[in-house]
């Protein structure tokens, strides 16, 4: 079995392989979007905590 064979996987490589990209990319949008959420949370919180210091 040489790669190109591998990666052909008996005709069904582009489903196969696409399926490991698409699940790939998703697993890495979900992250971005955590990191992205867990931002501005901690800037919610440090808003909310200045605000209360104010009074």
């Amino acid at each position: 079995m040489n790669w190109a064979e591998f990666f052909a996987m008996n005709g069904y490589g582009f489903y196969v392989w696409g399926s490991y990209g698409v699940a790939l990319a998703v697993i890495a949008i979900e992250i971005i979007a955590v990191r992205h959420r867990r931002t501005l949370a901690l800037r919610q919180l440090k808003l909310m905590n200045d605000s209360g210091d104010a009074q």
